[in-house]
């Protein structure tokens, strides 16, 4: 056998420091006024704007389009009738394709719902603005005033034909559909209640408060088969002489 080789210790190499860098002066931190932090990729694509995202062009254009078809088919329902009106004739009065209304609404009875809620529901809205619009000192009688004109507004005015649509189309609406017209229409007519009560308490109505009010509603109502803007009389002069009709002088 070979004798064995005798192991010598590795000997490492000596290495030369690197020169040494000269010390640069040392910087003052930022002031928090001008300071500006650094975000990680996760944080910075997490983090939301504040308030709600604004609409786009086409969500707004989207929203036109379905006021475009309330309005139409409110005018179609009022004058030809909803069996009769077909979304054919819906979508032609929006400038639409035949197809475009169940992009929007599923179905011709949604859209007659729609019609007849959201119209109670602005008018619900501009009813309680009418009143806010008085000063505190108010009377019951100008009070009463200001209902009566506001309905006549929604009745006969540019705007008008959900009105009449609720009234002789309540028929073809669903039962769970009536009773969500009913709720709106029940919360538009109880801002009165406390108007006809105070004049019972004056002793200027000439029916009781619950009653009163179902034939004022009634009368009012009426107006849209025989009121004719053409005739002259306007919207003020109608008022005054349906608030003569109801209450003492």
């Amino acid at each position: 056998m070979e004798s064995p080789v005798p192991r010598t210790r590795a000997i490492a190499p000596t290495l030369k420091k690197p020169p040494a860098r000269p010390r640069s002066k040392a910087v003052a931190p930022l002031s928090a006024n001008s300071a500006t932090t650094t975000q990680s990729p996760t944080e910075e694509t997490t983090r939301r704007p504040r308030g709600r995202p604004r609409k786009t062009a086409e969500e707004l254009d989207d929203g036109n389009r379905r006021r475009k078809l309330m309005d139409g088919a409110a005018k179609l329902f009022r004058t030809q009738g909803f069996a009769a009106t077909s979304t054919r004739d819906i979508a032609a009065a929006a400038g639409m394709h035949s197809g475009s209304p169940f992009y929007h609404f599923e179905s011709k009875s949604a859209l007659l719902y729609a019609v007849m809620s959201e119209g109670m529901t602005m008018a619900t809205q501009s009813q309680q603005q009418a009143l806010n619009a008085l000063p505190a000192t108010a009377t019951p009688r100008e009070q009463l005033h200001t209902l009566i004109r506001h309905h006549f507004e929604i009745l006969l005015g540019p705007r008008s034909s959900f009105i009449p649509v609720m009234l002789y189309e309540w028929r073809s609406l669903t039962p769970a559909q009536r009773k969500g017209i009913a709720r709106i229409k029940d919360s538009y007519e109880a801002t009165w209640m406390p108007v006809l009560e105070a004049l019972a308490q004056q002793g200027a109505l000439q029916a009781e408060p619950g009653v009163a009010r179902l034939f004022i509603f009634g009368a009012l109502n009426w107006a849209v088969q025989w009121f004719s803007p053409k005739k002259g009389k306007s919207l003020d002069a109608l008022t005054d002489e349906a608030l003569a009709l109801f209450i003492r002088s």
